[in-house]
């Protein structure tokens, strides 16, 4: 018997009976993190080398795999939209699918892995990516919302922050294991595309650390999470068209969408990093991982500030800091001590906002939509970026860089004081730490 199965039943889950320390992260989130570290080392020990094994062993252009990557981050953020929805509908045991969709998406990312040892061509190189992309879309919503379930309102952020965390570790501990695992399976980095057996080893590894992940998740997260309801009535897919009516969701959609237009994407922040601040090309492949090293380190302790001040204020803030790094990139700083404080910017702007922005979406959005609501916000925000990166590469083609960093930077400026108006409450707020309203959200939007 699974262990998770051992705690999941249709009866009503029981009050702790011992102590329990306050604010202490669940282990459902625990669990889930693990879960998202494990498949992170997987998929970025791929992500690592699939660029080099695309553009030198099959030769495709720098502008196709742009555009490959650009479709695929881009139909992912539609696949949340229906993981959400899929999530939130109920069993026959009454309990929501959550782990179950969860586990679907998870599953075929994994199944993905060794697939890339069997294909050779470009076509079937994207299909493969297309299932990954889709199970990324489908396990997003229905993961955060189990976080969002098991845990407190008034501690969520500090839980969504250790989940980041760790999906971080995953981040960072992933092209280090596919630098490895080619030193040791291939020698050199196999530019030239002519030794095919030091990628397949990296395939093969990744598989077997993706395939860890879901017996983890198997094993480890309860199907029934504290704050699932078997009484309440599944939402049907008209009611999760109708959950821009919440206001508190509809503003916080909103200025994600609005400040998702404005954010330059991390690929042409890192080529203005380097150009810009005259770094050597070789230092290029561990920028993510300075911006990784910010987040890992943030994550925790900016999610608590967020439970303390508000999830929203936090929210903005950390707009103001991406703010700070464009400045930085656009003055006369040059060389490596520039590039490091916008890294670590650029880090923090994560730690401030990506489970922030979790935890807030799960304040204004009833727990038997909680998937769909979560997937409503991810899905706004992801495709906002995208048409950001779009826009941002033709305005770089036609005036430059740096002078396109500075139009962004300008219109992120106007869009944060935006969203801050839109965030502001227009009743009294709850407090920080209250039961029912989160952070920034009134009472009587939490009950719409």
């Amino acid at each position: 018997m699974y262990v998770a199965d051992s705690r999941s039943s249709t009866a009503p889950v029981a009050p702790a009976t011992g102590p329990v320390r306050r604010g202490a992260v669940p282990g459902t989130v625990l669990a889930l993190g693990a879960v998202s570290m494990v498949t992170d080392i997987s998929s970025e020990m791929v992500t690592a080398v699939l660029p080099l094994y695309l553009l030198t062993g099959l030769g495709l252009s720098p502008l196709g795999f742009g555009l490959l990557d650009g479709v695929q981050n881009g139909f992912s953020a539609l696949v949340r939209l229906a993981g959400g929805h899929l999530a939130d509908r109920r069993g026959r045991d009454g309990a929501t699918r959550h782990k179950a969709v969860a586990t679907v998406g998870y599953g075929l990312s994994a199944l993905c892995r060794p697939l890339l040892l069997l294909v050779h061509t470009v076509p079937l190189i994207g299909a493969v990516i297309a299932v990954d992309r889709t199970g990324k879309g489908l396990r997003t919503a229905p993961r955060d919302a189990m976080i969002s379930l098991a845990t407190e309102p008034a501690h969520r952020g500090r839980a969504f922050g250790v989940h980041r965390a760790m999906d971080t570790a995953g981040a960072l501990l992933g092209p280090l294991t596919a630098f490895l695992v080619l030193r040791l399976a291939g020698g050199p980095l196999l530019a030239d595309g002519g030794e095919r057996h030091g990628y397949d080893a990296v395939f093969t590894v990744s598989a077997c650390v993706a395939a860890l992940g879901v017996l983890i998740l198997l094993l480890f997260v309860p199907s029934r999470q504290e704050g699932d309801d078997p009484s309440t009535s599944a939402p049907t897919l008209r009611d999760g068209l109708t959950l821009l009516r919440l206001p508190g969701l509809r503003r916080l959609t909103l200025c994600a969408v609005l400040l998702g237009l404005t954010t330059v994407s991390d690929s042409f922040l890192y080529l203005l990093v380097q150009r810009r601040l005259g770094l050597s090309v070789s230092l290029f492949p561990l920028l993510p991982l300075g911006t990784a090293a910010a987040f890992l380190l943030l994550a925790v302790p900016l999610g608590a500030l967020a439970d303390r001040i508000g999830r929203h204020r936090l929210f903005l803030a950390g707009h103001g800091v991406l703010l700070l790094a464009y400045g930085v990139l656009l003055s006369p700083l040059r060389g490596l001590p520039a590039a490091i404080c916008v890294l670590v910017l650029h880090g923090a702007f994560y730690a401030a906002t990506d489970g922030v922005l979790a935890a807030a979406a799960a304040d204004a959005v009833p727990a038997e939509q909680r998937g769909a609501g979560l997937a409503l916000v991810g899905t706004g925000q992801a495709l906002a970026r995208f048409t950001c990166s779009l826009l941002f590469g033709a305005l770089w083609g036609a005036i430059g860089g740096p002078s396109a960093l500075g139009w962004s930077t300008g219109a992120l400026a106007l869009c944060v004081v935006g969203a801050a108006a839109v965030l502001r409450p227009s009743g009294p707020a709850a407090g920080p730490e209250g039961p029912t309203a989160g952070p920034g959200t009134t009472a009587a939007e939490e009950r719409s």
